[in-house]
């Protein structure tokens, strides 16, 4: 008696497709629904399944494929961090504890690319879905970064990102002293700061941190825009001795008095927020 696995005399003998040859000619969708059936024994992964379409659609699929996990992982980090130093540390009451902690810390290099990109989209002057006019050049975020990381390559998405890590290292060290200080100094002792009082330290620290941190500022955003003119500094010193050259010291300046009050309200409102919270949670 035959045994199960020996084939009849009239058996086909060609041989069997394996599932990674026989996915380019079944394509993904007729794959998958023999997954589903369960006429297959190793129904692929989604990953895999993304992988092989776009090996059918040639190597600009894949391109973007590549580009687009990578971009992916690009901005997903920040969010890995926070979930790794949660699952492993005890030191954080929370998600906003830790996430607040790190960008007191460490956040300037790791945040580097998402203030490029609001820069870029910033400095972007075309004019949206008019009839005749130029397609502006990024269509929203998403696109920017993968536009930048394209065109620039994954370096061009840290541009700028030493001058964010020595504007925001001294500023932040200053921003949270002043606050300190001015809410002793308004407060008696033994008793916590009223709303008022936090209202004040919190708009007067966010304006004596964008006092020192303006020149930096300036620099930062310039070497953010340079990949997008096509113009390259050799470093910070470069980009800081070219603009006082061809502008003058008050360069470093620029943005001063609309970044005060900018700092104001929004550092106000900032410091009542995380009081109230702090207190709400302890």
């Amino acid at each position: 008696m035959a045994g199960a696995g020996v084939s009849s005399p009239g058996a086909s003998k060609t041989p069997l497709r394996s599932p990674s040859s026989a996915l380019p000619l079944l394509g993904a969708e007729r794959w998958e629904g023999r997954a589903l059936s369960g006429s297959s024994p190793c129904p692929p992964t989604g990953q895999w399944l993304l992988a092989s379409s776009a090996w059918r659609e040639g190597p600009h699929s894949l391109h973007l494929l590549v580009t687009t996990g990578a971009l992916g992982l690009v901005l997903g980090h920040p969010f890995d961090t926070v979930k790794v130093r949660l699952q492993t540390q005890n030191t954080y009451r929370g998600i906003v504890d830790c996430m607040v902690k790190t960008y007191r810390h460490e956040s300037a290099y790791c945040l580097a690319p998402f203030d490029l990109i609001k820069v870029r989209l910033q400095n972007q002057t075309e004019p949206r879905a008019q009839p005749g006019s130029p397609p502006p050049q990024y269509r929203g975020p998403v696109h920017c970064a993968a536009s930048i990381f394209q065109e620039e390559g994954p370096r061009g998405l840290f541009r700028g990102a030493w001058a964010l890590t020595l504007r925001d290292t001294p500023t932040l060290g200053i921003y949270f002293a002043t606050y300190e200080w001015l809410c002793r100094q308004s407060t008696p002792d033994g008793q916590n700061p009223s709303s008022a009082t936090v209202l004040v330290a919190g708009g007067f620290a966010g304006i004596t941190s964008w006092v020192t941190a303006t020149p930096l500022d300036v620099i930062k955003s310039r070497m953010q825009m340079a990949g997008l003119k096509q113009r390259e500094y050799q470093g910070m010193l470069d980009c800081m001795v070219s603009s006082a050259r061809q502008e003058g010291l008050g360069v470093f300046f620029r943005g001063l008095t609309i970044n005060s009050a900018r700092a104001f309200p929004v550092n106000a409102v900032t410091f009542l927020s995380y009081e109230y919270l702090l207190h709400s949670w302890g």
